[in-house]
Parts: C-alpha cells; structure tokens; sequence
C-alpha cells in the first residue's frame, strides 16, 4: 500500500517526506507512509480550531448520522483494512478482523450515544436565599481534541477517541501509529465521505517530537493518549492546562481459586496471556494458584498453550504472530533471560527468530524481575502457586499497575472479595482481564492511567457541565 497524500482539514494534500512501514514477519515493505511535516501539523490544529465551533452546532441528529455513515465504511472496507493492519503490524487474520467488527460496533456506538448526552435539572431552593431558583446542567463540548494511538489496536483505538468525540461534538487531530499508519489513513478517507465538517478530522503521520505540539498546544483543548505509561505521563506533564486521558499499560494479574473450574481457567488464560504475541495491556501476565490445585492447573494451562497455533499473521488459524519488531522481541528475550539468572524455571519456550519469539511460560520469577513488575507486553506469563485466594490478590495489588484483574472461583463471597480489594479499573470473575466490550468503562488507576474510554465514558471526558440559573 501507497499513499502519498495527507489529510487535513478535511483535504487532502501531497505529502513531501514518507517513512517505510516493514512486515515485522517477513520484512516486505507494506506501506510508504506519508509523513506530516510541523507545517502540516500546524495546519491541523489551525483546523480544528476552525472547526470546533461547526461541530459543537451540528445537531444531534447529524451527529449520529455522519457516526453511522462512518461505522458503515468501516464495514464496506473491511478487506481493505484487515490487509493493511497485518501486512503493517503482523496482528494476525483473526484477531484483526475481530478489531474491525468492534470498531463497527464503537462508531454505532458513538451514533447512539450522540442522540443521549442530556444534563439535569437541579433545584436549588434548599436555603430560604434561593427560593424560586433552579438550575438546568447541560453538557458542551470541550473543543479540539488531540488523539494519539498505538499498533496493537491501530483502529479501533482511534475509534474510541474519534467516535465519542464526534458525537459530543469535538473536532480530532489524530496521531496515528508509526509501526502501523495505515487503518487511520483508510478511516480518514471514510470520515471524509461522511460529510461532516471540514476539519472535523485531520490525520497527521508523524515524529513523536512533531507529535508533541498536538499534546502540548494550548489550541487543544483535551488530549486523549493510549500507549506506554512512560510517554504517557511525560506528555500529560508538558500538556498545560487542559485535559488529559490515559489509557496506559498493564500488569494484569489473575487469582484462581481451589474451587475454579480448572479447565476453562486454563484455555481462557492461554489465550488471553499469548494472542497477538501478549502485544495487548491487559493480556494476562501473572496467574496466582492456590497451592491445593496448582500442578493440575498448570498442566492443563500448558496443554492449552502448545495447542495455540503460531506463526503466518495471514492464516487466518493463527493467534500468535510476530511482535511488532525485532528490538521489541529482543527486550522480551532479555527480561527472560534476567529472570531465569535469577532463579525462575522455563517450563514453557523456545528460541526467538527475527520478531517471532515462541509462547514462554515461567514460574518462580523474583518479584523484581522486569517480567513480574513490568509490562511485558510479550508472550510471557508468570505462574505461581499462593498460600490462599488473599494471597493471590495481594499479589495483584503488589504492583505499580492497576488496569484490569480477572478472578476465577464458584464462590460468590470471593468474587465479592475481590471487587472490594483488588486495586484496578475491572475485576473480571471467571473471565481473564484481556476481556473487553466497547460499551464498558475502560482505563485504571496507578501507572495504568487516568480516566476511562467507552464511548459514554468517554464523552463524559470530552465535555465539560455548565449551570443555566433561573429564578422564577
């Protein structure tokens, strides 16, 4: 794929520098990006600005119209998008084309919520001072939006900050992927056919030092971040005064207790702890067995993971492909190979080749080995044996990330337990925390963020509450 225009301010224009995008599986080339000059990303914001008054006015009827205009393209071109997304970023077949169905269903989503954002009516007479008055609260948009998004969900997260922001009205300047430009490019040009206003979207390929004037520009008026907590809270502390979303990393933990149907434990945490290479947040990378059932559990967990298919993202059979390149794949390997110096056992793994590194199953890692406190963000998972289910959320809680915890139990008293104790944005019971639906609240506490996406969740972010006072 080839693109040599940009799109801004609802235009497109001849792009004057361009970046290769490499498959991270074979190496071909599969997209000579455009790349947006500062020129261009000035001219983006100039946009917005331009624009953000066009958008606030739209009426809720043509909001949710353009939305679902443009959950329709999304379907029209899936082909073109499922193509594009793994040739760029090695996601395999059947997990991209499951992303683009949810970003279907998040710009319809958007459309529905768009004809639902309303207020309230407060009265006020609770003193003898204010007698008489009442207070109507609506809702209005904050203004442009900056959007920046990462290659592991190359769509349908910058479906989640462009559909909630349209339907509250706000105009985006979205900073797509380098690893993987091209599904913004190809939404760009369904926005476009949408017919909303001009500069209701500009797209901008770029640096992340060019990037940065989109996070930092006192124009924008809100700037929605997903990708590391390390990028993500330098940028939030450089933004200045207006608002931030973070939708960050992950560390995601999940207890099993002595009374869990097993078998289904196994096969959801092989699957949620090794699809698309572990490249997800809220994969799962720590599992806490109590002590009473944890060999019978690691065994069927091990069957269940020799049983996932690997290799060519293309084969539609295939869950685990390529990381997004070789450094990526090199770092796993080298926090691996930090915790078994370290004393852990690999009972489950092989050699790297390129970007592809087999799935890895370790136990006994120190709690300070990078592959027990960090973000893996690899296909590598932790299994340990604990004392009782308490342990198992303490665990949990150990760490500096609280995204998402699953929990696996038939006894109701623990699964309660776990929502009042575990320290995250989701607890999860007889489900692994790589689950996710695009209605639900969705983001963490800690280093794992600030806010929450969903497109209602997110539009409550994207607006701001202003009191109509009245006295009779």
């Amino acid at each position: 794929m080839t693109s040599d225009r940009l799109y801004i301010g609802g235009s497109w224009r001849k792009a004057e520098a361009f970046d290769e995008v490499r498959s991270p599986w074979d190496g071909k080339l599969a997209f000579r990006a455009p790349r947006a000059s500062e020129k261009d990303v000035e001219e983006a914001i100039a946009a917005a600005v331009a624009a953000a008054p066009l958008m606030a006015a739209l009426p809720a009827h043509a909001r949710r119209d353009g939305l679902q205009r443009i959950a329709d393209g999304i379907a029209a071109r899936k082909d073109d998008l499922a193509h594009s997304i793994v040739s760029e970023s090695g996601k395999p077949m059947g997990a991209t084309r499951a992303e683009i169905d949810r970003a279907v269903i998040t710009f319809s989503l958007g459309a529905e919520e768009a004809t639902r954002i309303g207020g309230e009516l407060l009265p006020l007479d609770i003193e003898s001072r204010s007698e008489g008055m009442t207070a109507f609260v609506g809702r209005f948009p904050v203004g442009p939006i900056a959007a920046i998004t990462p290659f592991n969900f190359p769509l349908n997260l910058a479906a989640h900050k462009v559909a909630p922001a349209f339907a509250a009205g706000c105009p985006v300047v979205l900073k797509p992927p380098p690893q993987a430009p091209g599904a913004a490019q190809i939404l760009a040009e369904i926005v476009e056919a949408a017919k909303l206003p001009a500069g209701a979207l500009s797209v901008v390929p770029c640096p992340a030092a060019t990037a940065q004037r989109i996070a930092t520009d006192d124009r924008m008026k809100m700037l929605s971040f997903t990708g590391s907590a390390r990028v993500g809270w330098q940028l939030k502390a450089i933004s200045g005064r207006k608002k931030v979303t973070l939708e960050l990393g992950g560390n995601a933990g999940v207890a099993i207790a002595r009374d869990a149907d097993l078998a289904v434990a196994a096969k959801k945490c092989a699957a949620g702890g090794f699809s698309q290479g572990g490249q997800v947040c809220i994969k799962v990378q720590r599992i806490l067995v109590e002590e009473p059932v944890r060999d019978a559990f690691i065994a069927l967990f091990l069957e269940e993971v020799r049983a996932l298919k690997t290799g060519d993202p293309f084969d539609p059979a295939t869950v685990v492909g390529p990381l997004i390149d070789q450094a990526a794949a090199q770092r796993v390997e080298n926090w691996i190979a930090e915790a078994l110096a370290h004393g852990a056992r690999q009972l489950l793994g092989g050699a790297r080749t390129g970007a592809f590194l087999p799935p890895t199953v370790l136990t006994g890692a120190a709690p300070t080995d990078k592959v027990v406190c960090e973000e893996v963000f690899g296909p590598v998972v932790m299994v340990d044996g604990v004392p009782s289910f308490k342990d198992a959320l303490d665990r949990i809680n150990a760490g500096d990330f609280g995204l998402q915890a699953g929990v696996f139990t038939r006894d109701l008293a623990n699964a309660q337990r776990a929502f009042r104790e575990l320290a995250v944005g989701a607890v999860l019971v007889n489900e692994v925390p790589t689950f996710r639906v695009d209605s639900m609240p969705y983001g963490g506490i800690k280093s794992s963020g600030l806010g929450r996406e969903g497109v209602r969740y997110a539009i409550q972010e994207m607006t701001e509450p202003r009191s109509w006072i009245l006295r009779s």
